[in-house]
């Protein structure tokens, strides 16, 4: 379906906010912030000192991860009513590891225009000072809190050749090093921290060094990691060994044929034929 951003139609804002120093937010994001009928936000008491700086009166609605579901109700019966919504969260760009994905999903099913203003976001700062800025790289976002499944999401990206970032809380930055170290190896990191705050910081070395520089760190953190840049030799294993390989990993078959495949450059259909006669 086809839909023009700008036809006066009714139209839900996303309009990201400063990560850290208020003067990092645009002309544009307050004028949308002072224009639009509502404002959505992930934290009415945060949301509202920064409305205050900039003298923004507009009513505001509680939107976070725990009522975001009820509130798609809400949302559009003010569309419905020919109003224009913003949803902003705490810090940077909504949906991007903060809430808004669910009122964006129901306006785009509801017919409704759908405009991301461009503006804050931790990633790529963090992703230009950590000097591994060349080339592709891949946001993850947060990783699990559970040791066990984060562990599992990292086994599943330790052959990644991109660069990798990911955002972390404080009292989980240490554990989640040394998970990465565990699984990764002593790969090179930067751990970046409060970004566009008096306080910025940006530590590089390896995953060790970095660990044993690490005193009590606080703040919004980003922690980029050097893609896995390691040529792996899979001729001397048969093709058979190189599905098992895979499979022990706790790839699946299919998965574990594509990536044979892909690894030895020949058709998946060859390899497919070759589990299943021989395997």
């Amino acid at each position: 379906m086809k839909q023009k951003s700008y036809d006066g139609t009714p139209t839900l804002y996303l309009v990201p906010t400063p990560i850290g120093n208020l003067e990092d937010i645009t002309y544009r994001a307050i004028n949308i912030l002072k224009e639009v009928d509502v404002i959505f936000a992930e934290d009415t008491r945060v949301t509202r000192e920064l409305l205050n700086k900039f003298n923004i009166k507009n009513k505001l609605i509680s939107s976070h991860l725990y009522n975001e579901k009820n509130n798609q109700t809400k949302e559009i019966n003010f569309l419905e009513a020919n109003k224009n919504i913003a949803v902003v969260s705490d810090r940077g760009t909504p949906v991007i590891s903060d809430p808004g994905y669910i009122l964006v999903k129901e306006a785009i099913l509801k017919g409704y225009n759908v405009v991301c203003l461009p503006g804050a976001t931790a990633l790529i700062p963090a992703l230009v000072i950590s000097g591994f800025g060349e080339g592709p790289f891949t946001f993850y976002g947060f990783l699990n809190n559970k040791e066990s499944k984060r562990k599992k999401e990292l086994e599943n990206l330790k052959d990644h050749k991109f660069t990798l970032i990911f955002y972390e809380a404080p009292h989980r930055l240490l554990k989640t090093l040394e998970n990465i170290k565990d699984v990764f190896g002593n790969r090179e990191v930067a751990v970046i921290r409060e970004i566009s705050k008096k306080h910025e910081e940006v530590i590089r070395g390896t995953i060790e060094t970095i660990i044993s520089e690490l005193d009590n760190i606080k703040g919004e953190i980003v922690i980029v990691v050097a893609g896995n840049k390691e040529e792996k030799d899979f001729s001397d294993l048969s093709i058979i060994d190189h599905i098992n390989l895979y499979l022990k990993e706790g790839k699946n078959s299919k998965d574990a044929i594509k990536l044979v495949a892909k690894d030895r450059n020949i058709p998946k259909s060859e390899v497919y034929n070759i589990y299943h006669k021989e395997g």
